[in-house]
């Protein structure tokens, strides 16, 4: 489960954003490349953030789609499929770009203060 490892960076900056802060959300983009599936990332993070200022925040996960460009017929589309075909004519015989990023985009915080180890309340 690759998810476990991108959810515990994403607590870390987050936790660093927070400043002791509580976080009631945050809006995470994956690109399709990362092959990352919504049910696991979200039991990941909700590992990953236990016992932080995240713990209990609802992330809202945006997949991205890759490019497909087609060396058969010159036709440009867009796939969430990490195994892309042309989507006019069906060729394997293109050139698949981005759907890589990571990108934390926001956060949004708590009214009160986190409950965490080592934070005053």
């Amino acid at each position: 489960m690759h998810e476990f490892g991108m959810c515990e960076g994403l607590v870390e900056l987050i936790e660093r954003r927070a400043a002791g802060r509580r976080i009631s959300g945050a809006r995470v983009r994956v690109g399709t490349r990362h092959a990352v599936v919504g049910e696991a990332f979200d039991q990941a993070f909700a590992l990953a953030a236990a016992g932080t200022a995240a713990q209990d925040a609802v992330v809202d996960l945006v997949v991205t789609p890759v490019t497909v460009a087609c060396h058969t017929c010159g036709g440009r589309s867009e796939s969430l499929d990490v195994l892309a075909v042309c989507a006019p004519c069906g060729s394997a015989d293109v050139r698949i770009s981005g759907g890589d990023e990571l990108v934390l985009e926001s956060v949004e915080f708590g009214e009160e203060q986190a409950d965490v180890p080592g934070n005053p309340r």
